[in-house]
């Protein structure tokens, strides 16, 4: 039976709801299963620094549906044949990064948009249309539907991003710290003073609107300061980090009872 695509995730935001995400970095169905499980309110599938594909991230998806998370993908690039292939895929959203400007924005905007209001191609067969069986219904509300979201990673985005954020169908912005850190002259350092003021005029420009301002964090305790604030988004883990950290933690307790 066909049925309306629709976009929980779209639809808690506009109810002002806060969304726990994690960011899967490893590109392997099963810990997308596990964290889906785990109870997540969405995942961010990484295919910009992750080392994943196509055909994995539909493997990765098909395996969050074991839980209730739904699956935002970041994109390689601002490109719009690579967009089109993650929707197609069964994204429910897009975190699109170096998006600098107004029209680069509304480049993205356009690459996520079925004609008239964008160039997304339309095609009967991909998965998120039911491979044909569900196509009408999925088009009718695609445009609608679809999170659109731009990454603020440079100086020169933050000094757009008033401009960027009046881009019509542009639903957020997330914050990518150690981009912003490295633009503004201080690699690996999103600590620094300098990163930090920039984060905050972030702040006071995008909760001000009616945008979704989205970032990453290592934890639930710096997520809820961000909450607080009113961030709607936030990644509270990364798989490939948490395993690593799990991994290192255990081995020195390991050296430590028996160090010979």
């Amino acid at each position: 039976m066909e049925e309306l695509f629709t976009n929980p995730l779209k639809a808690r935001l506009k109810a002002n709801a806060k969304l726990a995400g994690a960011w899967c970095q490893l590109a392997s169905p099963m810990t997308a299963e596990l964290l889906s499980k785990a109870g997540f309110d969405w995942l961010l599938l990484d295919l910009e620094h992750g080392p994943g594909d196509v055909l994995n991230l539909i493997s990765q998806i098909q395996a969050m549906a074991s839980g209730p998370a739904l699956p935002v993908v970041r994109t390689p690039w601002n490109d719009f044949v690579a967009i089109k292939r993650i929707l197609d895929a069964g994204a429910y959203g897009v975190i699109i990064p170096y998006v600098n400007t107004r029209a680069e924005a509304e480049a993205a905007v356009r690459a996520c948009q079925y004609p008239p209001e964008g160039i997304r191609g339309i095609a009967g067969s991909p998965r998120i249309s039911g491979y044909g069986l569900n196509l009408n219904r999925y088009l009718q509300r695609a445009n609608d539907e679809i999170l659109i979201i731009t990454q603020v990673e440079t100086g020169q985005a933050v000094d757009n991003l008033e401009e960027i954020l009046r881009v019509e169908r542009l639903d957020g912005v997330f914050i990518g710290p150690m981009d912003l850190a490295s633009s503004l002259g201080h690699l690996g350092n999103p600590a620094h003073p300098d990163v930090q003021a920039a984060i905050r005029r972030i702040e006071d420009i995008v909760l001000k609107t009616d945008k979704t301002l989205c970032t990453l964090v290592s934890g639930f305790e710096q997520a809820k300061v961000l909450f607080d604030k009113g961030y709607k988004m936030v990644t509270l883990m990364a798989d490939g980090i948490a395993l690593a950290r799990a991994a290192h933690d255990q081995v020195a307790q390991f050296r430590k009872a028996f160090p010979k």
